[in-house]
């Protein structure tokens, strides 16, 4: 006799040809400590010999069935739960509302950004960067093409310079983002700064 719940035993397939059953992702899930997980979070608590897409088909399967439903937030983070009729989780209505009020940069540290480990927060200064860029180009068009500049400080020029310098410092800040967050996803967390 299962230990599941009735309505997910009565869902879930007995497949016992696969590496993973369903089975034993929803019995992971219901036996942890917590209400939801990430993709990477599962894949540790089942079995290290199984592969992060085996866990991906079954959570995906699951949720086919109505058994495991999904939250995704910003910076792309997919949250897995148990599906239950009478819960609201992941999230209470507070939680999700602290969530849409924060912004990234309301919760970028300066350990997040050091370590690039707040993508959210670093693509948003990105992104702000190069929407600066952008306001730079067009005034330095502005004041070359109005010939508003005073010819002694040419701020056409100054202007120009600035916002390619600042693009290229936001495209550096990107590629260097996105370089740390391929190392942190093939070797794992690097922990280059102590915890506090």
């Amino acid at each position: 006799m299962s230990a599941l719940p009735s309505w997910i035993d009565e869902r879930i397939d007995r497949n016992l040809d696969n590496t993973l059953s369903q089975e034993h992702v929803v019995t992971t899930m219901l036996k942890s400590d917590r209400p939801f997980f990430s993709l990477r979070q599962l894949h540790a608590r089942i079995k290290p010999e199984v592969s992060r897409a085996t866990v991906r088909n079954r959570l995906q399967e699951l949720q086919t069935i109505d058994v495991v439903a999904t939250e995704t937030y910003p910076d792309s983070i997919t949250l897995y739960y148990i599906n239950r009729p009478e819960s609201d989780w992941p999230l209470s209505p507070e939680g999700k509302r602290a969530l849409h009020t924060d912004t990234p940069l309301d919760r970028l540290s300066t350990r997040g950004f050091l370590t690039l480990s707040d993508t959210a927060g670093i693509r948003t200064l990105v992104l702000a960067g190069l929407q600066l860029s952008l306001v730079l180009f067009a005034l330095g068009g502005v004041l070359t093409i109005a010939g508003a500049d005073v010819s002694s400080t040419q701020s056409d020029i100054v202007l120009w310079d600035t916002a390619v310098e600042l693009l290229v410092i936001s495209l550096a800040l990107l590629l260097v983002e996105r370089l740390a967050r391929w190392v942190r996803d093939r070797y794992g967390p690097l922990n280059l700064l102590p915890s506090t």
